[in-house]
């Protein structure tokens, strides 16, 4: 667990440094303009100095640069590589799982069952990831060569497509959600201790976790303890 908080701790710092710069690259300067006939102060956006001065160019391509490496790239090809490990150790599970049960050793394959099903869990999950932030990734890459080198993006489709993206993005918490109810029991379980009133008690009197008064008995194919 300190490992996992240290991590959190250095991912939340490294981005907030990398978005540290947005709060300071714009400023606000008085113009007046004419407005139903008559002169009217407004405030007009423009570029810091600091970041004219390293050109918009250097400055941009290095922000989005770091993003598309850091924020999408990396990740995504991680957790590709991560699903395609996942998926071979669910293989050769299921293999061993198999061979265990016509050996007769229930207990060792009852235990192999739980990982399986949490390793299924864990490519679902991360699989709807990658379905919503790999097209977010795509966007951003065409932004930065559009900028840059060729103008190859029509920006009216861009907006459409991000406006679509982040729709999604936001489907996905809750369909993560789902995920976490349907396949895991012990988060089921937890959550009712934590928000739904009673739900201790009626554990603590309904004895076993491992079944449910709703769920009958569990199942191997579908849903983990873990």
């Amino acid at each position: 667990m300190p490992r996992v908080m240290k991590c959190l701790v250095y991912i939340g710092v490294a981005a907030f440094l990398h978005q540290l710069p947005r709060f300071f690259d714009r400023r606000y300067v008085p113009q007046i303009t004419v407005w139903r006939g008559h002169f009217e102060e407004v405030c007009r956006i423009e570029m810091a100095p600091w970041v004219q001065a390293i050109s918009l160019d250097a400055y941009f391509i290095t922000y989005y640069g770091f993003r598309v490496l850091f924020v999408h790239l990396i990740p995504c090809t991680s957790l590709v590589v991560l699903n395609v490990l996942l998926f071979r150790a669910m293989r050769t599970a299921q293999i061993n799982r198999q061979r265990l049960f016509k050996e007769n050793r229930k207990s060792e394959c009852r235990k192999l069952r739980d990982s399986n099903c949490t390793t299924l869990m864990l490519i679902v999950v991360v699989t709807v990831f990658l379905l919503v932030e790999i097209p977010v990734a795509v966007v951003t890459i065409l932004h930065i060569i559009s900028s840059t080198i060729v103008e190859i993006l029509d920006y009216y489709i861009a907006n459409i497509l991000i406006l679509i993206t982040n729709f999604f993005i936001l489907v996905s918490y809750p369909i993560n959600f789902a995920i976490y109810c349907g396949m895991s029991r012990q988060f089921r379980e937890t959550f009712k201790e934590l928000f739904i009133r009673g739900a201790v008690t009626s554990r603590k009197n309904g004895g076993s976790s491992r079944y449910s008064l709703v769920n009958g008995p569990r199942t191997c194919t579908n849903e983990t303890v873990l």
